[in-house]
């Protein structure tokens, strides 16, 4: 998931360029119609990213966890 949709993602020759642009005309920002849509999609991106963090906080838990008792020896 990709947090960063307002940000301009330039490429190399745009990086390049933007050093020579004193009037800072090659600025260009992925924008919303609104300021509420563009929170809206910031929020949900952020809950995303939130969700995939805990899956996998659980999904390494699970794991580690099984290891420590495939490693007790049955008595």
């Amino acid at each position: 998931m990709n947090t960063d949709f307002l940000f301009a993602r330039p490429s190399f020759i745009e990086g390049m360029a933007r050093i020579v642009d004193f009037g800072n005309t090659l600025n260009h920002y992925n924008d919303s119609p609104t300021p509420q849509d563009a929170d809206r999609v910031a929020l949900s991106m952020d809950w995303g990213m939130v969700g995939e963090d805990m899956y996998q906080a659980i999904s390494n838990f699970e794991t580690e966890e099984a290891e420590k008792l495939s490693s007790i020896p049955n008595s």
